[in-house]
């Protein structure tokens, strides 16, 4: 942690504290004037933002899943398995995004331009959803990043 101070106009207050609490995680800015009263002192305390989390790649995130075929009947046989209407849960919405997303990459490596990323991107935005994700990010690697938790603990 550290002490920041900066001296600036008052008028850039806010700009400036914006700015900084952007790059550092700051505690509360106190204000002072300086001593000739035409500009402010601005004083924080700062510290580095935690490094972000690494995404998994597709292999790492996928390593453990079954074939995407297996991943198919799993969703249609627990959809068929619920009355209509029903909740799914968590589970199912995460291994239906992610078989879809599986399907996307496929046809992504194989230079198939159809709907697949589409459908797989929109699942994934479900998901956060249902997870109320305060995540910003590509829908398609929050759902491996949480498959790969899932399956690492199944």
């Amino acid at each position: 942690m550290f002490e920041i101070r900066i001296i600036c106009d008052p008028d850039d207050r806010d700009r400036v504290s914006k700015t900084l609490a952007d790059a550092f995680t700051t505690g509360p800015v106190r204000e002072h004037p300086t001593r000739d009263g035409k500009r402010t002192c601005l004083y924080l305390t700062a510290d580095h933002r935690p490094e972000p989390e690494s995404w998994p790649t597709p292999d790492e995130a996928y390593a453990l899943a079954p074939s995407i075929i297996s991943e198919i009947g799993w969703t249609a046989r627990t959809a068929a398995d619920k009355p209509f209407g029903a909740r799914l849960g968590r589970e199912f919405s995460l291994r239906k995004a992610a078989v879809l997303d599986r399907i996307a990459l496929a046809d992504e490596a194989a230079g198939i331009h159809g709907d697949a990323a589409e459908v797989a991107t929109k699942a994934a935005q479900r998901l956060m959803e249902v997870d109320d994700a305060a995540v910003i990010c590509d829908p398609r690697f929050y759902i491996r990043r949480e498959y790969a938790r899932w399956a690492k603990h199944q």
